[in-house]
């Protein structure tokens, strides 16, 4: 596996590192996702409930990612082989198949490049992260969750969907909003647009016309 680039700590707006890596679906490199979404989500361990939850409803809502024209990219620390073998006891017990890349990261090498885990650390503990990259291999979202807490495969959706909605309005996605629901225009930050406003806050909330 080819070495990422170093990058200590990655913010809303960088360019995520390249790699290339083995992977459940075979050899992939981060440049191959380039031209569309893509959700890479990571985590501590194969084998574990949490995370066997947390693929389950990726596996199943994989479709609903690929209408969005959005791949989904998961990474853990564990070998190759441990990802195919608990591929299989997700298919056998839940009855859905884990199709998206499972990545293999051993050395922590990925990890690190992505600022999950310290340049010094020694397990993957902390490697519970999900970067929502656009087409151009931004990252436009991020966050990071427990070991003990489940993300929600639900949020991450309506994430990439008003990230999509935003860009081509363009206006602001509110507290909630559902694919459908109105945006909010960019305020106009002038006496002149305070003082025509109807009302306190017309000036700096208001939706957009449909």
């Amino acid at each position: 596996m080819d070495s990422p680039s170093a990058s200590p700590v990655l913010r809303i707006g960088d360019a995520v590192p390249d790699f290339e890596a083995r992977s459940t679906t075979g050899p992939l490199a981060m440049r191959d996702y380039r031209g569309r979404w893509l959700v890479m989500f990571s985590h501590p361990a194969d084998f574990t409930p949490v995370c066997t939850s947390e693929f389950v409803g990726f596996a199943r809502a994989a479709e609903r990612f690929a209408a969005l024209d959005c791949a989904l990219m998961a990474l853990s620390v564990d070998s190759l082989y441990a990802h195919l073998a608990w591929a299989r006891a997700i298919r056998d017990h839940f009855g859905v198949e884990v199709r998206f890349p499972i990545v293999e990261d051993p050395t922590l090498v990925i990890g690190r490049a992505y600022g999950m885990v310290a340049a010094d650390a020694r397990d993957a503990s902390a490697v519970r992260t999900v970067f929502v990259i656009d087409p151009r291999g931004v990252i436009r979202a991020m966050s990071c969750y427990p070991v003990e807490i489940g993300r929600s495969v639900e949020e991450v959706l309506r994430t990439v969907a008003a990230l999509q909605a935003a860009d081509a309005g363009p206006g602001l996605a509110p507290e909630g909003w559902r694919p459908g629901d109105p945006l909010l225009e960019q305020p106009e930050p002038t006496l002149d647009s305070v003082f025509a406003a109807a009302d306190p806050v017309g000036w700096f909330f208001r939706a957009k016309p449909q």
